[in-house]
C-alpha cells in the first residue's frame, strides 16, 4: 500500500478579504459576498449533523439570535453533510427542543468551502470540518479566527465578547486589554505626530 500525502489546509488570514463562494444552504442558494455586504458575519463549521456537541452549539447560536441581530451580525453554519441531512436535523431539533436554527447552514458535500477556509485539518479528520469560527466585518475582511478540536464545544460567551470587542475597537479606535468586557476600560493609542 502506497503512502498517501495529505495536503495541509490553505488557511485565510486575519486582515484578508474573506474568500467568496456560492453554495446551497438550508435557506436556499447563497453567494457569500452578497450575504456579508453591510453587516458583520460569524461563519462557523461543525463536524456533523445529529451529533450532541454540534446540536448544543448551533442551538446556542439560534437562542442568541436577537443578540447577534442587535449587533448587525449574521450567522452562517457549515458542515460536510447534505442539504437533506441539514434540513432533517434543523427540523428534528425544532421538534424536540423548540429551538429553530433559522440561519443558513451550508451543505458542503464537495468540501469546497471547507477547503477554501482551511476548516479541514487532516491530522484531526479527513472527512469532518473542525470547529472553526470566522468573524468578518461589513467590508468582508476577516477580523478574527478561532479553531476548536472536534471533541470540544465552543464558548458562546467568548464568541459574543469577541464580537462586541471587535465592534468597540473599531467604533472607538481603541485597543482592549486582557479579559476585557463591555464597560471595562479601553486603551487609547497615543496620537500620531502630525506631518507638516
Amino acid at each position: 500500500m502506497e503512502n498517501q500525502t495529505v495536503q495541509k489546509p490553505n488557511m485565510p488570514l486575519i486582515g484578508e478579504k474573506a474568500p467568496d463562494f456560492t453554495a446551497i444552504t438550508t435557506l436556499g442558494p447563497l453567494t457569500f459576498s452578497e450575504f456579508n455586504k453591510g453587516s458583520w458575519v460569524i461563519m462557523f463549521s461543525h463536524p456533523a449533523d445529529f451529533t450532541p456537541v454540534c446540536t448544543t452549539e448551533l442551538s446556542a447560536f439560534a437562542v442568541d439570535k436577537d443578540f447577534y441581530a442587535t449587533h448587525n451580525t449574521k450567522l452562517i453554519g457549515l458542515s460536510i453533510d447534505s442539504i437533506h441531512s441539514h434540513l432533517a436535523w434543523v427540523n428534528n431539533v425544532r421538534e424536540k427542543t423548540g429551538v429553530y436554527m433559522d440561519f443558513p447552514i451550508i451543505a458542503d458535500l464537495d468540501m469546497k468551502v471547507a477547503n477554501l477556509y482551511g476548516m479541514l485539518h487532516p491530522d484531526a479528520s479527513t472527512t469532518a470540518a473542525v470547529r472553526a469560527v470566522f468573524f468578518m466585518d461589513p467590508k468582508g475582511i476577516i477580523r478574527l479566527i478561532l479553531y476548536y478540536p472536534l471533541n470540544i464545544g465552543r464558548n458562546m460567551e467568548e464568541i459574543k465578547r469577541i464580537l462586541v470587542a471587535l465592534q468597540t475597537a473599531d467604533e472607538k479606535s481603541v485597543a482592549l486589554p486582557v479579559n476585557w468586557h463591555p464597560g471595562d476600560k479601553a486603551i487609547v493609542p497615543p496620537p500620531k505626530p502630525s506631518r507638516k
